[in-house]
Order: structure tokens, then C-alpha cells, then sequence
């Protein structure tokens, strides 16, 4: 039987005892998951390294803790599959706060990066177009794009322009004009369509040309790598697997409420 001054102890142990932090509550499932994680982890990269990335990015979008822990890790784990860091001044990568869950999106810098890392691609890029810019662009069986920079653009861009050279000589573009992108965003962004704040209000030009790099690639040979690359982008997941292009996305808009620090993300 325990004593009068043990049952006290025991009792300012209780009162005492810190309750576990959103912080706390994600490292221990890390932990607790690890060696799951490690075996869906490329060789170059450990659990641990996947512990720091995620500490990094709950400091930049606290949001983060908030949401559904195995979508962040499902997340975490897409990141590091395609070898892209999320949340950092690179702008390959943003883990994003929607609804609750986490939800991974390619920067267009990150497109380009794996793209190029595919290496199939001698260069790749996308500009955006201003009206005093010199610009001309033909289709059909000889393509050609003409693009003079001006040296102190006015305005907002025009348009925006994707370009590929193949290390095989082959070369392709695809131009859209500003009402084309406004057109393709209010028609497939459910952020656009319910008004949200999202990377379209806080980071157009990123997005159009990632818009108009993702069209440009539909036509480009592809290897089964690059496909899960364009297959990843802007998905959410609730499970870890060795090969997360496998998982199913499991987003559905019509339960989530307004995202929050999507800014902080980008």
C-alpha cells in the first residue's frame, strides 16, 4: 500500500507532468514510424533527415500541426520519394494546409529541377510575356518563338510561355495568354472557384508557369519517373509506401473549409 507522502508525489507528478505539444505528438509518430519510413526512403536519405525537414516546415507554416498527422507524413514521404525539399527558400516543393490535411504541391522551380534530373532534357523553362516586350510565336510544321525582353516592363504579364530542348535535338513550346491561365485555374483549382486565399492570389506568376510547364510536358517523352512526378503534384494521402505514386489521393474538395497559411507556405 503506498504511503501518505508517496500518493503526494505521486499527485504533484500529475500536476506537473507537461502536456504533449502538436510538436511532441508528430516526433513521436516519426519515431514510432521510422522504420516504415526508412524502408520508403531513397538510400541517400534517412528518417531522421525526414524528422529535420519536418520540423523545418511546421516552423515556416505552423498550420501544419494542426492537421491530420498521417497526411503529413504521407506528404513528407512524396517529398523525399521525388527528391525535393519542402517549404525552403528553393521553392521546389510546399506542404500546404487544406481542410485539415496536408496537401503536397510542386513548385515550378521543382518541375524543372526533376525534369532536368530525368535526363532526357537538355534545357527546360518558362518566362512570363509583358506587352512591351517583343514577342511573336508560330504553330504548324515549322515552330518558332521570338522572345525580346523589355528592359523595364510595365504592367502585369500578357502571357506566359513554356519551352523543352531534348538532348536529341527535339524542342517544343506552349504559349497561353493571361485569360487562358484565368480560365484553366477557375476551371480545375476548387481554391480559385470558392474564392480561397492560395498560391493563385499569392503567387500567380509561379503558378502560371508551372500551368503552362505541365501542359508543354504532356507533350514531351516521358519516363514512368517523370509521370509520377506530374501524377504527385497537388495530391493528399493518408498512408506510407515504398512507392507513394501507388497510394491513392484521397482530396475531396467538397469537405474542405478555406486554407490557411498557404502565404506562409510560399
Amino acid at each position: 500500500m503506498a504511503t501518505s507522502n508517496e500518493l503526494k508525489k505521486q499527485a504533484q507528478g500529475q500536476v506537473t507532468a507537461k502536456p504533449t505539444t502538436p510538436e511532441g505528438s508528430l516526433n513521436a509518430l516519426l519515431k514510432k514510424m521510422g522504420p516504415e519510413i526508412q524502408r520508403a526512403l531513397p538510400k541517400h536519405m534517412d528518417a531522421d533527415r525526414i524528422a529535420r525537414i519536418a520540423l523545418t516546415a511546421v516552423r515556416t507554416t505552423p498550420k501544419l500541426l494542426e492537421c491530420d498527422q498521417l497526411s503529413f507524413v504521407a506528404a513528407l514521404m512524396q517529398s523525399a520519394q521525388l527528391g525535393v525539399e519542402p517549404n525552403t527558400g528553393l521553392g521546389q516543393a510546399y506542404l500546404i494546409p487544406y481542410g485539415g490535411k496536408v496537401q503536397f504541391q510542386l513548385g515550378y522551380k521543382g518541375l524543372i529541377d526533376l525534369a532536368v534530373r530525368s535526363g532526357q532534357y537538355k534545357a527546360i523553362y518558362a518566362h512570363e510575356v509583358y506587352a512591351d516586350d517583343e514577342f511573336s510565336f508560330a504553330y504548324g510544321l515549322h515552330k518558332d518563338l521570338v522572345h525580346v525582353p523589355s528592359a523595364n516592363p510595365s504592367g502585369d504579364p500578357i502571357g506566359y510561355y513554356a519551352v523543352y530542348h531534348l538532348k536529341n535535338g527535339g524542342y517544343d513550346f506552349v504559349y497561353w495568354t493571361r485569360e487562358r491561365i484565368d480560365i484553366h485555374s477557375k476551371a480545375f483549382s476548387q481554391a480559385v472557384q470558392k474564392g480561397w486565399t492560395s498560391p493563385w492570389k499569392t503567387n500567380y506568376d509561379a503558378m502560371a508557369k508551372k500551368t503552362v510547364l505541365k501542359e508543354v510536358l504532356k507533350y514531351a517523352p516521358k519516363s514512368i519517373e517523370m509521370q509520377k512526378v506530374v501524377e504527385a503534384d497537388e495530391t493528399i494521402k493518408n498512408e506510407v509506401a515504398p512507392d507513394m505514386s501507388n497510394v491513392i489521393d484521397v482530396t475531396d474538395y467538397s469537405i474542405l473549409e478555406d486554407p490557411q497559411d498557404v502565404t506562409d507556405a510560399q
